[in-house]
């Protein structure tokens, strides 16, 4: 097994594990999907892949339906994708994904997260070179070949197909999300959820206290309203 099937393993408890943090998440994406490309999951490709994550968390169809309406709303104010870049304590470098309709306050929280736990916080660049960006889907493997189809996806870019009980995992270099998207869509494959990460290159074995030192800025980071995902190079 490869890195990707690594990293979902390392991450798979931690992500999303509080439900009412999936839906803020989720209701952020479903506003960015429909502000893009419209209210039409049918014409819109990225609204459609924010619905099926949403289903893959249990986020009742009201509230899908309630978020999307709120979207195509012209009131609804729009969140920008900003992300920030830095370093924990004992050389750990931090990606963080954030959602914001207000800079000026995602800027200020993420600074003082850093300053109170002895990190930094870098300029654009600093650490988004360490982390490999990537798409992936989680399909529905009852009839299919994991095999075969990962010979068939790399026609798309695939770079590693893997199975465990939620499914078969596809992962490829971010630009190919589309292409494979549009290929297990034409096949009428059932997709679960789908999504993008940020694979570490390398990643550095801390001590248990060092470990700690590191979490309690992870965990200040990851309470914010404003941020959809963390990444960093501490191994797990």
């Amino acid at each position: 097994m490869g890195r990707a099937f690594e990293f979902r393993k390392a991450r798979k408890m931690k992500r999303w594990a509080a439900m009412s943090k999936a839906f803020t998440r989720i209701g952020k994406d479903i506003v960015m999907a429909v502000k893009e490309g419209g209210p039409d999951p049918d014409a819109n490709s990225k609204l459609r892949a924010v619905i099926q994550n949403a289903k893959s968390v249990n986020m009742p169809k009201d509230n899908i339906e309630r978020a999307i309406k709120r979207a195509s709303d012209k009131s609804q104010g729009d969140y920008k994708e900003v992300l920030f870049e830095g370093y924990a304590p004992h050389g750990i470098a931090i990606l963080i994904e954030t959602a914001t309709d207000n800079n000026t306050r995602t800027v200020a929280n993420i600074r003082s997260y850093f300053n109170k736990c002895n990190g930094s916080l870098g300029t654009s660049g600093s650490v988004e070179f360490m982390f490999d960006h990537t798409c992936n889907f989680t399909i529905n493997g009852e009839g299919i070949d994991p095999e075969e189809l990962e010979l068939e996806m790399i026609d798309f870019g695939a770079e590693e197909v893997f199975v465990d009980e939620d499914g078969i995992h596809i992962y490829a270099p971010f630009e190919n999300f589309g292409a494979i998207q549009k290929e297990l869509e034409s096949r009428e494959v059932e997709i679960i959820s789908s999504g993008f990460d940020r694979i570490p290159q390398v990643t550095k074995e801390l001590n248990e206290e060092e470990a700690a030192d590191v979490e309690k800025l992870l965990e200040k980071i990851e309470e914010d309203d404003d941020v959809q995902n963390v990444y960093h190079t501490m191994q797990e």
